[in-house]
Formats: structure tokens, C-alpha cells, sequence
């Protein structure tokens, strides 16, 4: 890597099954047992699983049911999330401390760039091993920690030794890590991007580096100049403290499967009235309102349409998801109905871009 790139000091911190985990703070009798947090009921889907019920397979956005036959004593906790906020609030009260640049992607995770920090501490593996043993002491719960030069790697080294552990990858081992790093772990690389790759002769970083920008370009289209940029330590998104929200959304899953789309309209209705109220309460709108469509089968349909103007009021939400519902005829019975609002009102609230802070390859890290 060359010394005159950009180089920060990248944390990023991610709670240990932070539902489940809450939830065996609260509760002692919980407390080394397999549970998960949702997924009761006939057609409950789990929102977390704790690690003793990971051990049999159990993982978020798995039915229920399949949760319970994997492991026959689990023990299913309605979610609170109230609390999950409430506990969120006091790990990032720690996070600012440290530094203003925090950027959250959930209530369980988040960047933090310490580059330069409140503390003047010039080792990023040192705020965050304090960090992670500040949460457990002040609030009872566990983290892990990925460092590195972008988020990139910082997010990918953060699931590294979990959980309750940190990795550290520093900067003279980002080429390296790269190039053996499994070709799942890039993000945007799913099940079909993964096979088309695997089709292709790229299984690692290594293998992709081997191509050219031309041939990522024809073969991944957009993706393929991220790609060729990513696996050579070239990851410029900064951490964003006010990170701006790109979409809105609401979806229900039904005690029975819906065979008719007439049955569907009212509980469309009663997503559109959550969609507008979650809206109105951020004081949002937006032009593309999408209708999520999840079969029987669990096949997956979207729908959008974009309009001239902003909405947030329900009645017009609800009459466009009407008539993308009516687009097209359904392809089974469906199991979820969502709509989700995007193309938001939210750019003029953005803030300038944090600049580049430009330090040397070797230092503290």
C-alpha cells in the first residue's frame, strides 16, 4: 500500500446476540440457555438467538418452527425493544466519549473513527479493548471489535473471534488478509453473485484480484469497479456520524396464508397507516413506495413505483401498493405483505463530508 493513501483508524464494534443477550441480563433463569427472541406462534420467524441456541443451528430470520426442531428445548422470548433502545443509548454514550465520529447501523452496531479521539490515544486496539470492557463492566453485556484502515475490513475482522473478542488488522497485513479473505465475505456478494463467481474461478480475494477492472466491469456491472477497488485496500466511505435514512418500511406476517388479493387490502391498510405514522413521526416523505411480496414457498416479489411528488399521507401509500398489488397476478399464497418508502426528502439534511485525514503507514494501531 502506498504511504501517501489516506489512512484512519477504523473500530467497529458489535454486540454478542444483543437481543438474546438482553434479554439473559434481564432475566437470571435465562442465562446459559438456548433462547430466541421472536419466533413464537404458528408463524413466528426469529429475530436472534442466543449462542447456546446457535450451537444446534438456530439463526435470525429462521421460522419458528424450524428453530424448534433444531432444538427441542429452546425457549422463545417475546421481543422488547423498547429496552434493546434503552441499553443501545448507553453503549453509544460510552462510544462518544471517545470520539464524535460514531456512525450506527443499528441498535447493536456501529462505526467509530478514532483516528484522532478524545482520549489522544494513538492505538485503535487499545480504545477498543477499553471500549468493549467499559460496556461489560457499565452495562453487563459483551462486544466484539474489528480494527483496521476502513470499514471495510474493520466490519469483516470484527466477527472474527467472537464472541467477546477484537481482531486487529493492521496496515502492512491489509494485502494479505485480502487476498485469503473467502469471496462470501465481500459484502454484496450473495448466493447468486457467489456462485456466478464460483463459476468464474473466484473463491478468494486473491482470485479476484487476479481480474481486471474491465473484466469486473462487463461481468458484475456496477459492483464489478467496487469489487476491483475493495479487495486492494481501496475502501474510501467515511463514518458518518448523521447518517441519513434511505427508506421507511412496515411489513406484517399472517397466522394463515392469503389466497386472494381481496383478503389483502385490509391488512394493507394497517401497513400503511405504520408506514405514515413512522413517516410523520421523522418528518420523512418519499416518491417510491415498494410492495414486498413473500410467498408460501418463501420466494421473495417487489413491486415499486415511483411518484412526481413526496408522500407520507396513508391514504395515497395505500392506493399506490393497491395498484402495484393489482399489477400483476400473484404467483401463490402469500405469508408477508410489506411496504417500504424510499427516494426520500432527506438529502437537503445532508451534512458535508468529513475530510480525509492523510497519515503514515507506520504508527500506532
Amino acid at each position: 500500500m502506498s504511504n501517501d493513501l489516506p489512512i484512519r483508524k477504523i473500530i467497529h464494534i458489535d454486540m454478542d446476540a444483543f437481543y438474546a443477550s438482553v434479554e439473559q441480563l434481564d432475566n437470571p433463569d435465562l442465562r446459559g440457555k438456548p433462547i430466541a427472541v421472536g419466533g413464537g406462534g404458528k408463524r413466528g420467524v426469529v429475530s436472534a438467538a442466543s449462542y447456546e441456541a446457535r450451537k444446534f443451528g438456530v439463526k435470525s430470520a429462521m421460522a419458528g418452527n424450524l428453530a424448534a426442531k433444531l432444538c427441542p428445548h429452546i425457549i422463545f422470548v417475546r421481543a422488547n425493544f423498547e429496552r434493546y433502545s434503552e441499553i443501545s443509548k448507553k453503549i453509544r454514550t460510552i462510544f462518544f466519549e471517545y470520539t464524535d465520529l460514531v456512525e450506527p447501523l443499528s441498535l447493536d452496531e456501529a462505526y467509530l473513527d478514532v483516528t484522532q479521539n478524545k482520549k489522544g490515544n494513538p492505538s485503535a486496539s487499545l480504545i477498543a479493548k477499553e471500549i468493549r470492557e467499559r460496556i461489560y463492566n457499565e452495562v453487563g453485556l459483551t462486544a466484539s471489535a474489528g480494527i483496521s484502515i476502513n470499514k471495510f475490513i474493520a466490519k469483516v475482522a470484527s466477527d472474527y473471534n467472537k464472541p467477546n473478542g477484537q481482531k486487529t488488522v493492521n496496515p502492512e497485513e491489509v494485502i494479505e488478509f485480502l487476498e485469503k479473505l473467502d469471496i462470501r465475505k465481500f459484502y454484496g456478494v450473495g448466493k447468486v453473485t457467489a456462485e456466478k463467481m464460483y463459476q468464474k474461478g473466484i473463491f478468494t480475494g486473491w482470485d479476484l484480484k487476479q481480474k481486471t477492472l474491465e473484466y469486473l466491469d462487463t461481468n458484475f456491472g456496477k459492483s464489478g469497479r467496487y469489487y476491483y477497488y475493495t479487495v486492494r485496500g481501496v475502501h474510501n466511505s467515511e463514518v458518518k456520524p448523521n447518517r441519513i435514512r434511505k427508506s421507511l418500511a412496515a411489513e406484517r406476517t399472517f397466522r394463515e396464508n392469503l389466497s386472494s388479493e381481496v383478503f389483502m387490502l385490509e391488512k394493507l391498510e394497517h401497513i400503511a397507516e405504520e408506514v405514515s405514522r413512522r413517516l410523520n413521526k421523522s418528518k420523512v416523505a418519499g416518491k417510491t413506495v415498494t410492495l414486498k411480496i413473500k410467498y408460501s414457498d418463501f420466494t421473495l416479489q417487489t413491486r415499486s413505483k415511483t411518484l412526481q411528488y413526496f408522500i407520507s399521507d396513508k391514504s395515497v401509500i395505500l392506493d399506490t401498493a393497491k395498484d402495484l398489488l393489482y399489477q400483476e397476478k400473484l404467483s401463490n399464497s402469500v405469508r408477508l405483505l410489506g411496504i417500504s418508502l424510499s427516494n426520500l426528502n432527506t438529502e437537503a439534511k445532508k451534512k458535508p463530508e468529513q475530510k480525509s485525514v492523510s497519515v503514515q503507514l507506520k504508527f500506532d494501531f
